[in-house]
Order: C-alpha cells, then sequence, then structure tokens
C-alpha cells in the first residue's frame, strides 16, 4: 500500500490572513485573559459508567448473516456526496484546512451537524492515521421529522481526509437492533447525537439522558436503497430498507451514566483523549431561561479506560469531574492536561488549565464537537465545525493558537 499524506488543501490566503493577523496581535490575542474564574474540582467518586457491549448480540448476529458486512473502505470506495471548498472569507485564527459538505447537506433545515471524531481518534498516528486505508473525518448528525419538528433519527458521514482519494463523502445511519434472532430488525435511534468519539474500532455517540451508545466500525451492514424514504427495518417481503440508506451501523451496546450527586449529567458533549486513554463529556446548560436544557451551572467529567484497551470495563469511576464557569458548552477537548470548552451560544472557545488558569478566546458561531489531532511531522489540530444552517464549516486550527 503507498505511503498516504495527510491532505493540506487549504485557502492559502486565509492562511496568510491569519498569519499576518497573529503577527499584528488582532486575532491570536485572547477576547478576555483571566478575568473569570476557572473551573473548580468536584469529587470524581460521584460519578461511575456501566458498560454493556453484548446488549444485541444475538440480534446483530443474525442481521450480520442476513445482510452481510461492508468494510470501512468498501463504503469509502462507493462514497456519493462531494464535499465544497471552505469560503474565501473564513478565516478564524489558526486556520489549517476544511470543507464543507455538499450544497444539500450545508442547507439541510432538517439535519444538523453535531459531533466530530477523526481516524486519528481511532488509531493515533499509525500509518498516518489510517483506518482500513483511509484518513477519516467523522461527523454525527440529528435529523427532524419536518423543519423546526421532533428527532427522528441519527447518522454519521465518513469523510475521505487524504490527497490519495476523492473528496468524497458517505452518509451511514445509525440503528438500534430490534426482534429476534428468528427475525432480527431494527429501528432508527432519535437522539441528538451531539458529541462522538472514535476509539480502535469503537464509535462512542452521545445520548443526552442516558450516557453513550456504542457501535461496531466493523459491523457496517448492507441495506436495500429502492424502497421508500420512510421505508425503516424488516419489510413483510423480508427485505431491509433504511431511508434509503445504502448502510446502516447497528448499536452493540450502552453505557450508562450514574451519578450520588443528586443531579443527574446531561450528555451533551464527548471527546477522546489519547494520552490519558479516557472520554471527556460535558454538558449544554443555560444560566437562567432555557426550557428544553436545564439552567444550572455545566460539568466536565473524564472517564478512563482499562490500560490498553478501547472499551470500558463493566464499571468506571471517574477520575476527574469539574463545575466550569461557563454555559452553552457544545464541544469539549482534553489533551495532556489541557481542555477547551466551546460555547456556542457566545461565540467563545475557553482553554484552561490547573496551573495556568482559563483564557478566552472569540470563536465562530454554531460551534460544535472538538477533536484533537494529534501529529508526528505537523502541528497538532484541533477540529472542529459549525451547525448553522448553509453556514457548515468543517475545519482544523492549529491547537497552539489556543492555548493561552
Amino acid at each position: 500500500m503507498p505511503t498516504r499524506r495527510r491532505r493540506t488543501t487549504v485557502n492559502r490566503t486565509a492562511i496568510a490572513v491569519g498569519v499576518l493577523a497573529a503577527t499584528a496581535g488582532l486575532f491570536l490575542a485572547p477576547a478576555s485573559a483571566g478575568a473569570a474564574a476557572g473551573p473548580t474540582a468536584l469529587p470524581a467518586g460521584q460519578y461511575t459508567l456501566t458498560a454493556n457491549y453484548h446488549q444485541f448480540d444475538a440480534v446483530n448476529s443474525a442481521l450480520v448473516s442476513t445482510l452481510g458486512t461492508a468494510a470501512v473502505h468498501t463504503v469509502m470506495d462507493n462514497a456519493n456526496h462531494d464535499r465544497q471548498a471552505l469560503p474565501s472569507s473564513f478565516s478564524p485564527s489558526g486556520l489549517v484546512t476544511g470543507f464543507r459538505f455538499s450544497s444539500g447537506d450545508n442547507s439541510d433545515c432538517r439535519s444538523y451537524p453535531q459531533g466530530i471524531t477523526t481516524s486519528r481518534d481511532a488509531v493515533g498516528t499509525t500509518n498516518s492515521g489510517t483506518y482500513d486505508g483511509h484518513q477519516l473525518v467523522l461527523v454525527s448528525w440529528y435529523t427532524r421529522d419536518e423543519c423546526g419538528g421532533d428527532h427522528e433519527r441519527s447518522r454519521i458521514t465518513l469523510v475521505d481526509w487524504d490527497a490519495t482519494y476523492p473528496n468524497k463523502y458517505r452518509k451511514i445511519l445509525l440503528v438500534e437492533p430490534t426482534g429476534s434472532a428468528a427475525t432480527p430488525n431494527f429501528k432508527d435511534i432519535p437522539i441528538h447525537a451531539g458529541g462522538v468519539s472514535w476509539f480502535g474500532d469503537y464509535l462512542y455517540v452521545a445520548d443526552t439522558g442516558r450516557g453513550m451508545r456504542v457501535f461496531d466500525m466493523r459491523r457496517i451492514l448492507r441495506t436495500n436503497t429502492g424502497g421508500t424514504a420512510d421505508q425503516i427495518g424488516r419489510q413483510p417481503n423480508g427485505v431491509y430498507y433504511a431511508h434509503n440508506y445504502a448502510y446502516v451501523l447497528p448499536q452493540i451496546g450502552t453505557i450508562t451514566s450514574s451519578t450520588t450527586s443528586g443531579t443527574n449529567l446531561a450528555w451533551s458533549s464527548i471527546s477522546l483523549d489519547r494520552v490519558s486513554r479516557s472520554i471527556v463529556m460535558t454538558e449544554y446548560t443555560c444560566q437562567s431561561g432555557c426550557t428544553a436544557y436545564p439552567n444550572r451551572a455545566p460539568r466536565a467529567v473524564r472517564y478512563p479506560f482499562p490500560a490498553g484497551a478501547t472499551t470500558f470495563a463493566a464499571t468506571t469511576t471517574a477520575s476527574q469531574a469539574l463545575q466550569l464557569p461557563w454555559y452553552n458548552l457544545n464541544g469539549v477537548a482534553s489533551h495532556n492536561g489541557r481542555w477547551w470548552f466551546n460555547s456556542s451560544g457566545q461565540k467563545k472557545l475557553h482553554y484552561w488549565t490547573p496551573s495556568a488558569g482559563p483564557t478566552t478566546y472569540s470563536w465562530v458561531s454554531g460551534g460544535e464537537g472538538i477533536s484533537y489531532w494529534e501529529d508526528t511531522a505537523n502541528p497538532d489540530l484541533l477540529w472542529t465545525l459549525m451547525e448553522g444552517t448553509g453556514n457548515r464549516n468543517v475545519f482544523a486550527v492549529e491547537q497552539a493558537a489556543y492555548d493561552g
């Protein structure tokens, strides 16, 4: 297999502007530094996870036998959507690269991108961060039954991010197995999918009131595309449809969150910290006035994986818990003792370490999940995205531009 290089096709003008602005102290200067109190420690022992990776084993085995699986490289060989370049006017500080989805996905008022993770999360820098031969950016989405309506289903998008491959991506529907081993079936997962982390072969998706749902990237199923847009699961004639998706990814298990703090966690966003081999989560809350979200200070909690494992133990106790002074948090990342929090409602990116304290930067509108991209040959990056209709930029900045 030829060595694959990281795609670095970017808006060079935007980078030049960003570098010039950084030199002039225009963009890189924080909006406020040390002006607000930082996070404070909470008792980590109050927060635990219970893991079940075998919840749907019997039905999933039957689905695999019935439908067959498609490897990630097969899915990407059949990628059928073209991504676009970032607009030339988009130039946040430290911008390195990025893209937009197709015009249809960029303007869709029913579906919204939320979480982000990459094959660098999955495998680190091994083989230039490729999974099954592809360097990938993965984005989670939720879909409403109508514009402004109720949550109807969720999906992921796999985006090729390697100069060897075309600028393509593919949508995969997330489904929950139902039925029995004799008559296996699946149904939609109508969650917000606000955060996503890929570690090894496992994909962890935030489920607001529960914790996380778990999927296995080796178990992508093939489905039929000849049905109607509203058909899902096994039909009376034995054919399986999935809203005309050619591929579905069935849930394999659930990571259930519990706490003795008296207030359950709202799992809004998650991210993988490869250094400490843990998943960190944070809550979307409001300072006041919200009806759909809690009106209280948010928390961030770190849950470690066992040494050498990409699955949680049967029971996991948090190794760190924080009370946060910021609100409207849609994204979180942590790496080597450093934290980043994306406040979409306030257009701020908050950076914090226990020793240096907080720094706050002006940020993009509609900001969502964050994923830390390790790199042995180039500066490390923060990948993130924007959810606003018509303005769905997926982009990477140098993390050093936002580290206080």
